[in-house]
């Protein structure tokens, strides 16, 4: 039995999992805030050491390399890459993107092709089963938005300045984004009111209030570093209203934190839209959804009058797998593509 396991090296989680003989049989997303320190890294690869020790070959994919702990690109990919050469062994293999699948040294004099990619080994996957589809990977950051046309990937950009320019990337996620980022107001009573330019709340904040955060994927401090209540939730919310909780009623905050969260689901939408507007998809081509917002992503295919299929189908996952699959799809990916 040779078990292969993949791993998704992002700047706040580390993603892993494992195949056997092309079924995916287990998943798990690791807490990973590398912007604190490369020991945060060694903490993670340490939790995941019960999981990842049962797989004989390892598949790399990372997008840490963009933590603000590096000076640049190149130097986050030689850190990353060598650590992880020394977790796991000389045999293991780096995704390079277009290139396929590299060694140590061909990863480090390929480090562009490296760095941010895990997008292209996701749609590779797909491609496989399913010759045209849009991907939209809704993650705990960013949202991927990747056409699969005539059975490969067909994305107009590879790097994030690229991707950010056409649509292809749209940098906003599902739980980590600040509520600033994503709109400048929101109806409260009656009246439009301007938010606070501040770090005072998340969409993880929102979408608690509305009742749609999935279980298990916040894994990082809330905005003021204290609890994770409904409450707590609203008080931060309301903070971003210049209010506090009391000052309105539960309904008033939902109505609140649902325009909120619609007006985030706008800009991966118009992000789709002008992807779509290049890509030349046929219009039964479906939408494949992935990431912990997998579920939101499917609301937008819906805007888009497109089905829509999750990640889950093209993993060959265990049951118990299915959903952890489609929550790290670059992760499964990579480990049923090397």
């Amino acid at each position: 039995m040779t078990i292969t396991a993949g791993l998704d090296v992002g700047g706040a989680h580390l993603k892993a999992a494992l195949v056997d003989n092309g079924q995916t049989i287990a998943v798990h997303q690791f807490v990973c805030p590398l912007w604190q320190g490369i020991d945060k890294l060694d903490a993670a690869l340490g939790a995941a050491g019960p999981m990842l020790g049962r797989a004989s070959r390892h598949a790399i994919t990372m997008t840490g390399e963009l933590s603000d702990l590096f000076p640049d690109r190149k130097t986050g990919v030689e850190t990353l890459v060598n650590k992880l050469v020394d977790a796991f062994g000389v045999k293991t293999r780096f995704w390079m993107g277009p290139r396929g699948f590299g060694t140590k040294a061909e990863a480090l004099k390929h480090h562009v092709d490296v760095g941010s990619t895990n997008f292209l080994a996701t749609a590779t996957l797909i491609s496989h089963s399913e010759p045209d589809a849009l991907l939209i990977d809704f993650g705990s950051t960013t949202a991927d938005i990747v056409p699969i046309h005539g059975g490969r990937p067909a994305p107009h950009g590879m790097t994030d300045a690229e991707r950010q320019a056409n649509g292809e990337l749209v940098y906003t996620g599902l739980t980590r984004t600040a509520v600033m980022g994503v709109t400048q107001r929101a109806p409260f009573r009656g009246r439009w009111v301007g938010l606070a330019r501040e770090y005072l709340a998340t969409m993880a904040d929102v979408r608690r209030i509305l009742g749609e955060l999935p279980e298990g994927v916040d894994l990082h401090a809330a905005a003021d570093g204290k609890g994770k209540s409904r409450e707590e939730s609203v008080q931060r919310f309301a903070r971003m209203l210049g209010r506090d909780a009391a000052e309105g009623s539960f309904n008033c905050w939902q109505v609140a934190a649902a325009y909120v969260r619609d007006e985030q689901l706008r800009s991966i939408h118009d992000g789709a839209l002008q992807v779509l507007s290049a890509a030349g998809l046929p219009p039964g081509a479906p939408v494949v959804t992935a990431g912990i917002g997998a579920d939101a992503a499917a609301i937008v295919a819906l805007r888009l009058n497109r089905g829509s299929v999750t990640f889950s189908e093209f993993a060959n996952a265990l049951p118990s797998a299915a959903v952890p699959a489609t929550h790290a799809a670059a992760a499964v990916a990579v480990a049923m593509l090397v």
